[in-house]
């Protein structure tokens, strides 16, 4: 005979992570309030609400008026790990709206959440690169990053950091040696970015060098390039086997041979050879475009000329069958490496 059975269990729409929200307006208020209290099962359920709540914008900017940056800056500090986790990642989420990444400004985060890139819970740590990545996306952004000196520490993290903060640090140093390189090429971001070009994920192999193209902007980092060994393993890139990765090779490399010094190692390493098998292969625009690039550089150095004109042909047949970008780059390649002097 069946019998009544009452069960403990919670109702299936009910979750106790989070917690009970106040409805329209009280709702953030209370939320604020919650982030504040002394019970830390309190603290961490309003986070986890925030979670959710704060992907609206219209969340992001009320939240802003009840003071929950304030809250937000202090549980970065707090003695929980989950709390400091599940700050960041409310900071995370703020920092993908503009509202958010101005106010991350405003209220001076920067520092709070770089506090926790040395936090021991992989989480916590992993969120405040979030943050901060998504910060650097935007010009005062990225000056708020250097101005706050963190350069250096972005560097040195790549040296210990799990693959995935790693590509989260490149990322965000890319961003930001957009507006200053001088922090980056003191730290020994030439260094660190050179010898993470064979690292085992492509990704990481690709943002390195993207990076050195970015770092090699200023005449030092072209100079640091060429005396680090960086132009061997650049050229080895170009025979990548994922597209990205030889795209960002080459475009490091016709950064780094803007100079004189850059042309002749670069020549004296093989790129020309290389550049050219590249250049032969079936590759997409983007690849072509910065291959075609590069050679045009090298095109400049007298022996490189001499080695590059057997390819004129091919460039014509490139200028003629592809787009404005690729009929403008084609036509100047021509142009440098059937000059005379």
């Amino acid at each position: 005979m069946a019998t009544t059975r009452i069960t403990t269990a919670l109702p299936p729409n009910i979750d106790i992570t989070k917690a009970e929200l106040a409805y329209g307006e009280h709702m953030l208020p209370k939320l604020n309030r919650q982030l504040q209290d002394e019970t830390l099962l309190t603290r961490q359920r309003a986070l986890n609400a925030l979670c959710d709540v704060l992907h609206n914008p219209e969340h992001v900017s009320a939240a802003l008026k009840v003071g929950m940056a304030k809250s937000l800056r202090k549980l970065l500090s707090d003695g929980d790990g989950t709390v400091r986790w599940k700050s960041t990642e409310v900071l995370f989420i703020c920092s993908n709206h503009a509202i958010g990444r101005d106010s991350i400004l405003e209220f001076e985060l920067i520092e709070p959440i770089a506090s926790l890139f040395d936090d021991k819970h992989d989480e916590a740590r992993l969120m405040a690169q979030r943050a901060i990545e998504s910060v650097s996306h935007t010009v005062t952004g990225a000056r708020g990053i250097v101005k706050a000196n963190l350069i250096a520490k972005l560097v040195e993290k790549l040296k210990t950091e799990t693959d995935e903060i790693k590509q989260l640090v490149l990322d965000t140093l890319h961003y930001c040696m957009k507006v200053d390189t001088e922090q980056a090429l003191a730290a020994g971001g030439m260094e660190v970015f050179t010898s993470l070009l064979t690292h085992g994920t492509w990704e990481i192999r690709g943002k390195a060098a993207r990076d050195i193209m970015d770092i090699s902007f200023p005449i030092d980092g072209k100079s640091r390039a060429v005396k680090c060994g960086c132009i061997p393993v650049l050229v080895k890139l170009l025979a990548d086997e994922n597209f990205n990765v030889r795209s960002q090779a080459a475009g490091a490399l016709m950064s780094i041979a803007i100079t004189t010094e850059g042309k002749k190692a670069s020549i004296k390493e093989g790129a020309v050879e290389a550049l050219i098998a590249l250049l032969k292969m079936d590759e997409g625009s983007e690849v072509k475009l910065n291959v075609i690039k590069a050679i045009t550089m090298l095109a400049e150095h007298p022996e490189g000329r001499e080695k590059l004109s057997e390819i004129v042909p091919l460039l014509q047949t490139i200028k003629a069958s592809g787009g404005p970008m690729m009929q403008k780059v084609s036509t100047t390649a021509i142009n440098v490496i059937t000059w005379k002097p």
